[in-house]
């Protein structure tokens, strides 16, 4: 009798509108990290292997950011691993990604990204209407004191959730 494998395929989620969208990856160091301000969305521009690659699920975006230069924004020190069915023509698992966004849009990031302590960061990937979209974040750096001020709220919250539960099961 065999057993059969978990699909690592992504699981559906509804946007705005009703539309589905399938996460691939998600950058929980991110959110961490960094003290988010706004977000942008933006579609990547890549080769058949990668988006076969992140259907599968296999892409790793730990330190994964964005960085405009000449007018054009690109996804740095995103991995996305090679794929194992391709015959001959593979891609490069770390390499600059093309990001897919209006002019107004890349203006405006390029304009928050100058600001001193900001930078852009990349928060997920995931599919919209078949179409592999990728979420920025403009983010500044946290310190430590913004971490333990954080790590203090998530104890609180526990310990209310904890009694609330408590005293809802007499």
């Amino acid at each position: 009798m065999s057993k059969k494998k978990k699909s690592k395929t992504p699981k559906a989620l509804t946007g705005p509108g009703g539309v589905p969208i399938f996460e691939v990856v998600r950058n929980k160091k991110a959110r961490h990290d960094y003290i988010i301000s706004e977000t942008f969305e933006a579609g990547m521009e890549l080769a058949g292997t990668e988006v076969k690659s992140l259907r599968l699920g296999r892409a790793t975006m730990s330190e994964a950011y964005a960085r405009v230069e000449g007018g054009q924004i690109f996804l740095h020190g995103c991995e996305i691993q090679p794929y194992e069915a391709a015959s001959f023509e593979q891609h490069r698992a770390k390499r600059p990604r093309r990001l897919l966004m209006h002019k107004k849009e890349i203006a405006q990031l390029y304009g928050l990204s100058q600001i001193k302590g900001n930078t852009l960061v990349a928060l997920r990937i995931y599919f919209k209407n078949q179409r592999a979209k990728v979420e920025i974040g403009v983010g500044q750096g946290k310190d430590n004191r913004d971490r333990r001020q954080d790590l203090k709220k998530a104890a609180h919250k526990r310990e209310v959730d904890r009694e609330v539960s408590r005293f809802n099961r007499r």
